[in-house]
């Protein structure tokens, strides 16, 4: 299962944090940040994955986070 997401984080050191934070919580999900993407984008691969999580762990962390479908 892949999730995608829409996210204002535009620096690469700061996707590198949220990476981090991300790994931290979700150790057996594939996640990766494709910040030439105009809408920032966040994909998450792996089974089972709580998009309502996803997007909660990252307003945590004052950024915009939506579940795109």
């Amino acid at each position: 299962m892949v999730e995608v997401f829409k996210t204002d984080v535009m620096k690469k050191n700061r996707a590198k944090e949220m990476l981090c934070i991300l790994n931290e919580q979700f150790p057996h999900f594939r996640i990766n940040f494709d910040l030439h993407d105009r809408d920032k984008i966040l994909r998450v691969e792996g089974a089972d994955i709580s998009a309502k999580e996803i997007v909660s762990l990252l307003h945590k962390q004052e950024h915009i986070c939506e579940q795109l479908l």
